[in-house]
């Protein structure tokens, strides 16, 4: 392996849409949603981990969540975590992540990764993210995954394709990153047939990122340097918790890509699943859409099709007559809701939490 490739994966989500298994104490990339035996979490780090030194993966979180990544990863150290005191989107974590390896190995590059996606062929992942760090070289070049579009899905952002760099590593200039569309934008996109979906998978060096929010986030990028003898040392929580707050609330695709002249696309090869809505996770696990997929639960079905059915623990749930529905079972709560309706999810729970308080949520 090579030791000056680095990897920063980002496990500081709530993910509000997979309420109720997902909550605020215990989000969904520490859940087991596919009924694996392993977290999301877990599976990244160890998809990760065939091609970049254990030690060099940084797991880049909220700070309530420590222990909970501790515990699920037990092998990594705490220097390995990137403590968020403060929800401030993906821009100023990645800055922070960045800073601490490049104290670390100024000539190191870095892989961006969620950590709750799903990747099934994991040697094929392996060999982009590789492609990706041939790609850099010794450029400042920031280069994202972008996953071939398999219908007008108005949920993912695009990226449009512009002119091939390279044959060797499929290396296509960005024309331009375009926001999640309506159904009939998305169906021209993928007609164009020159858009791919964004995943949020990036590979840079630690230079070429710096200098990118030296160019375009500049506050930001003094706000964080002024910390910079801080990082790796026993300061460093100490600076973090009193300054990150204060950083602008930005997207890194708002704050850097989207401005940046230096943004490349390499296709992906391995299939991928965000698996960011019930729905999402129903496709995953079915092959097709009139299938009801079960994760845990023993389930009983009798005239019903297109259900998600997840329990949190082996419980006999007995479905009939319900079509297209989420149905999710745990200790304190029950949802069953309409899969059609799922990006409503998250207006049910300022619902519930105006009702109730935080005690479901």
């Amino acid at each position: 392996m090579d030791n000056t490739n680095y990897a920063v994966i980002m496990a500081g989500g709530i993910g509000s849409r997979f309420w109720p298994m997902s909550t605020t104490e215990f989000p969904k990339q520490f859940i087991d949603m596919l009924g694996t035996g392993k977290s999301l979490l877990q599976q990244t780090f160890s998809r990760i981990a065939t091609f970049i030194p254990e030690a060099n993966i940084l797991i880049l979180t909220n700070e309530r969540y420590k222990e909970l990544v501790l515990k699920q990863l037990p092998l990594i150290s705490e220097r390995q975590l990137v403590l968020e005191p403060a929800m401030r989107n993906t821009a100023p974590c990645i800055l922070l992540a960045a800073l601490k390896i490049a104290k670390w190995n100024p000539e190191a590059k870095m892989l961006v990764a969620p950590s709750d996606h799903w990747i099934e062929d994991e040697a094929a992942f392996a060999k982009d993210v590789i492609t990706g760090f041939k790609a850099i070289d010794t450029t400042d070049r920031l280069v994202t995954l972008g996953i071939t579009p398999t219908f007008p899905n108005t949920g993912f952002g695009y990226i449009e394709v512009g002119n091939a760099i390279t044959s060797e590593t499929g290396l296509c200039q960005v024309t331009q990153f375009r926001e999640k569309p309506d159904y009939e934008t998305a169906k021209a996109f993928i007609a164009a047939g020159n858009f791919l979906w964004n995943a949020g998978i990036f590979a840079w060096s630690v230079s070429g990122i710096l200098q990118a929010f030296n160019d375009h986030l500049p506050k930001m990028a003094q706000l964080f340097m002024e910390g910079n003898s801080c990082f790796n040392t026993d300061s460093e929580a100490a600076f973090v918790k009193e300054n990150y707050p204060l950083a602008e609330n930005i997207s890194i695709d708002f704050g850097i890509l989207e401005k940046s002249d230096a943004i490349y696309v390499i296709k992906a090869n391995f299939d991928w699943n965000d698996l960011g809505t019930w729905g999402a996770l129903h496709d995953k696990i079915t092959d097709t859409p009139d299938e009801n997929a079960v994760v845990r639960a023993v389930a009983h079905i009798r005239e019903a099709s297109g259900n998600m059915i997840l329990s949190e623990k082996e419980k006999l749930i007995v479905v009939d007559g319900l079509k297209d529905y989420i149905i999710v079972d745990k200790e304190e709560s029950l949802l069953i809701f309409p899969k059609q309706k799922e990006q409503e999810i998250k207006q049910l729970l300022a619902e519930l939490k105006e009702k109730f308080g935080e005690k479901y949520i």
